[in-house]
């Protein structure tokens, strides 16, 4: 079956035992915007191991409370590493917000992460450095190839469950068991 652009957008990607490219390896990824153009997304499930946010709104000059000082920050992709995207929850009337779903957007404004940083801004969310970026085709012709799970995106899942365990209960959506995933690819 061919996806069509524009199909992925609000969806899980579970990468397949066999995706071996670091960036990806065992990751979750959600699909912020999927069109002709290519696909943008957020991987939800790796971490900075000593960055936090306070260092982020160190160097923005932004006031914060000692609670968000010490919240994580993600690894949202291997593009644009220098560009923080925040993957969040309601509200959505930030400056610079794209609705994902009924219930996800992504922004990318200083309004944003100056109201996260004073404990005023969506209950739910994920602060990411860069992001995950596909061309035209891309994301589809990889998808053929077995390199990708699909899935409605769940936000309990997003901001419910710990990092770690994030990739293996996106398969388990599926219905899948993820010890039983095999790391060949092929079509039937």
């Amino acid at each position: 079956m061919e996806t069509m652009a524009g199909e992925l957008k609000g969806h899980f990607l579970m990468a397949m035992p066999g995706l071996l490219d670091p960036n990806f390896n065992q990751t979750v990824t959600v699909i912020c915007e999927h069109n002709q153009e290519g696909a943008i997304g957020l991987v939800i499930n790796r971490s900075h191991a000593f960055l936090t946010c306070e260092e982020i709104f160190k160097e923005l000059k932004i006031g914060y409370t000692p609670a968000t000082s010490s919240l994580p920050v993600h690894i949202g992709g291997p593009v644009h590493t220098g560009e923080i995207f925040i993957l969040h929850g309601p509200p959505f009337s930030w400056d610079a917000c794209l609705m994902i779903s009924p219930a996800l957007a992504m922004s990318n404004s200083r309004d944003i992460l100056e109201a996260i940083a004073m404990r005023r801004g969506p209950q739910d969310f994920i602060l990411c450095l860069g992001c995950a970026g596909w061309g035209p085709g891309q994301l589809e012709a990889e998808i053929r190839d077995n390199a990708w799970l699909t899935f409605p995106a769940q936000e309990d899942i997003i901001f419910g469950r710990p990092i770690e365990s994030r990739w293996e209960e996106a398969v388990k959506r599926l219905g899948i068991d993820p010890s039983l995933l095999s790391s060949t690819a092929g079509n039937a």
